[in-house]
């Protein structure tokens, strides 16, 4: 019991995430992500030194 109010809220969060309009700033977010450097994490795959593969 006790659960109407957060209910309510959760759902008044949802309708405005849904229904309303907004605007992304794609510039910022890829800086904040920082897409586009020219510096790329090392991968599992680019290691000349990985697990064996003859088991």
């Amino acid at each position: 019991m006790g659960r109407g109010r957060a209910k309510a809220k959760q759902t008044k969060v949802a309708r405005e995430l849904k229904y309303s309009s907004h605007s992304m700033d794609l510039d910022r977010l890829r800086k904040e992500l920082g897409a586009g450097d020219d510096t790329a994490p090392e991968s599992e795959a680019d290691d000349p030194v990985g697990e064996p593969t003859g088991r």
